[in-house]
């Protein structure tokens, strides 16, 4: 129960993300179960898709009923995803750094949260981009693996 309650306080009140490539995060910054590493990677195969415009890597990650929030907008489906934001994502993901300030991960039966923050910059469509980031992931583990069953984003500009 602590944990679903530190998943909602830090959904809620972390900074937000639209970054999606991040990078290896200080090991002081990370608080990760052990049993969370397999769907770590799965995550971050995801931002590795996204950056390198892999589109059905970056589908074969999420399972078909995945709920995709971001900009207060929602996909609520791979199919939907795939048809509307997953573009533009992989064209952001591809001209954005990340990097990753805190991770918490953590599994409780077939359920994982990848919880991140971080940082992206550089310049998107002609404008310098500066973006304090948090990203929710929540993994399911189903016969092939760990699939992404929902992601929410968000991000605001450094105070």
């Amino acid at each position: 129960m602590k944990r679903l309650i530190l998943a909602a306080v830090l959904a809620v009140s972390a900074p937000s993300a639209m970054a999606h490539e991040p990078a290896v995060a200080p090991a002081s910054a990370q608080a990760v179960d052990e049993a969370a590493a397999p769907a770590i990677a799965v995550v971050d195969a995801f931002h590795a898709a996204l950056g390198s415009g892999e589109s059905d890597a970056v589908l074969a990650l999420l399972t078909e009923d995945v709920m995709v929030l971001e900009e207060g907008g929602a996909e609520r489906s791979r199919e939907e995803y795939a048809g509307h934001h997953l573009p533009a994502d992989m064209a952001y993901a591809a001209a954005a750094e990340a990097e990753i300030s805190r991770r918490v991960a953590w599994v409780e039966g077939d359920i994982a949260w990848v919880l991140t923050e971080g940082r992206t910059g550089g310049t998107f469509n002609g404008r310098t981009v500066d973006r304090l980031t948090a990203e929710t992931m929540i993994l399911h583990r189903q016969a092939g693996g760990w699939r992404i069953r929902h992601i929410h984003w968000s991000s605001r500009a450094p105070t």
